[in-house]
């Protein structure tokens, strides 16, 4: 295939974003997991006195955060046999002790869940079964639960004694690979990997010491102090975005992700225990352009309401980016692209297996949908397997399909990625698009093999193909630009007024 401008700039991209994270390669620590551990990141409640004057019980709770009291026997295989802070543990759905840490389903809402690492619960030890029935089996993610330490603010690898500088994270005693299997994506990779394209990842960070990322995170940056980098993760959720992406996994079992040879520009809006600001939303989708990447990834702290947001993402579609977003669950209106705008962004739906979704997603706002409920992927400071539910997963399962398709077809527009990705999707519903499912599941091996019509003939490039070795020394030469133009947007954008902001293009 001929070298074209376009596939030579991309494949510029991917290669300075590789030598970004080779950088990093000398700090880089492997810890061991811990076995038979929780997530690092659930949803959670802490028992009360009280509620309305009564103690609390499964039951009760389970009306007021599931929907149904029925559901407490979700709750029960969630907690039964873990060690509470008092040396107690739960034995009786109606017996339970003032604050005690319960792990909820996925789905769970309302006053007094939070969601993250669990707060005060010493490592468990097992716990005798209790006499009499227990409640029924669920079809609920069950684990055995373990502490996992409030995590640390602190972005400096090494610090704190991990591996990436928080608290130690936890693995899932339990992994679900039902979302890897249905992807199927080892059949998109005799043709590519999604090498030469870089993915931006816009939530916690990346922990780029996690074995399954080694060498493909750039530095990225951290908006959320105008200087530094983005590759540490306090939270879990951008690692376990970037697993979905780009991992390779490994003998622990992590599955791979969609695009392994991809490379993960982590931009952080977010620390642990805080929300993203707004202007720093705005900012890291300009900052994620600006550096490069072909695709970006919105998680799950980004919010599309916001006005800020929205003309920042006005502003990505003047350039060739695939934006992939969470279809909203609010009324919103998303920017489209304008006669000379070049990009294109793709509302994205979460599943589980059995086609439940992720959230309630307005009625025909979801062009797409992928894995999001009981996903496997990586987590922080050397995690193995863990389980996540949320819509930022099958954002992640989008942006990696992105990747294989860009690669596959580097002369393909933004638009023609997003048509392709469409119209190679699983139909699902009753219509094509469905107004729940839109245009089905995504299919990331038919994305880069199928006949799509109304696309420029273009010989799809074959696995490992790529450009010359002074391409390398040339895309080295170009580290320092790239970090120095994304640091500088970074504190132009903060010491401007935000009407001044249009003018950055």
């Amino acid at each position: 295939m001929p070298l074209t401008c376009r596939t030579l700039g991309r494949f510029l991209v991917g290669l300075i974003a590789v030598c970004c994270a080779v950088q990093t390669a000398g700090v880089r620590v492997s810890a061991a997991v811990p076995q038979g551990q929780l997530p690092g990141y659930v949803k959670y409640y802490t028992v009360a006195e009280s509620y309305q004057g009564e103690p609390e019980n499964l039951t009760e709770i389970a009306v007021r955060l599931l929907g149904s009291g029925e559901r407490a026997a979700e709750i029960y295989n969630l907690n039964s046999g873990r060690v509470q802070a008092d040396r107690a543990g739960l034995t009786d759905p109606q017996v339970l002790h003032p604050g005690w840490v319960l792990v909820l389903p996925w789905d769970a809402a309302g006053p007094g869940v939070k969601y993250g690492q669990l707060p005060g619960v010493s490592v468990p030890t097992p716990m005798p079964t209790p006499p009499g029935p227990r409640p029924p089996a669920s079809t609920a993610p069950t684990s055995s639960a373990s502490a996992s330490p409030s995590a640390s603010a602190s972005g400096s690898p090494g610090a704190g004694g991990t591996s990436n500088g928080c608290a130690a994270a936890t693995a899932s005693s339990r992994q679900s690979d039902w979302a890897q299997v249905q992807m199927a994506s080892d059949q998109a990779w005799e043709r590519t990997k999604g090498n030469g394209v870089m993915v931006a990842v816009v939530d916690s960070g990346v922990d780029a010491q996690a074995p399954q990322l080694a060498g493909r995170v750039a530095v990225g940056a951290d908006i959320t102090t105008g200087r530094g980098r983005g590759d540490t993760d306090c939270i879990g959720s951008g690692t376990a975005m970037a697993g979905i992406i780009a991992g390779t996994g490994g003998s622990d079992n992590a599955p791979p992700g969609v695009a392994p040879d991809a490379t993960i520009l982590p931009i952080r809006v977010v620390r642990a225990g805080s929300e993203a600001k707004p202007a720093d939303q705005a900012t890291a989708i300009e900052v994620a352009v600006s550096a490069g990447a072909s695709v970006l990834a919105i998680g799950s702290y980004v919010s599309l309401r916001d006005p800020a947001v929205l003309d920042a993402l006005t502003r990505a579609l003047s350039h060739d980016v695939v934006v992939v977003v969470a279809a909203p669950t609010e009324s919103v209106t998303l920017p489209s692209p304008g006669s000379g705008s070049a990009g294109a962004i793709i509302r994205v739906g979460g599943v589980g297996s059995d086609g439940q979704l992720a959230a309630a997603y307005l009625e025909s706002s979801v062009d797409v949908v992928a894995p999001g409920i009981d996903v496997a992927s990586i987590g922080p400071g050397g995690a193995g397997p863990i389980t996540n539910s949320g819509s930022q997963f099958a954002v992640a399962f989008v942006a990696g399909q992105a990747a294989l398709v860009w690669s596959a077809f580097p002369d393909l527009t933004a638009t023609q990625v997003r048509s392709r990705i469409e119209r190679t999707a699983d139909r699902m519903g009753t219509a094509a698009p469905d107004k729940r499912y839109g245009w089905g599941m995504i299919n990331p091996g038919s994305a880069v093999t199928a006949e799509v019509g109304g696309e420029p003939h273009a010989e799809p490039v074959a696995a490992g193909e790529g450009g010359a070795g002074w391409l390398r020394t040339l895309a080295i030469a170009g580290v320092v630009l790239i970090l120095v133009a994304a640091v500088a947007l970074v504190v132009l954008r903060s010491r401007r007024p935000a009407d001044d902001l249009d003018d950055l293009d």
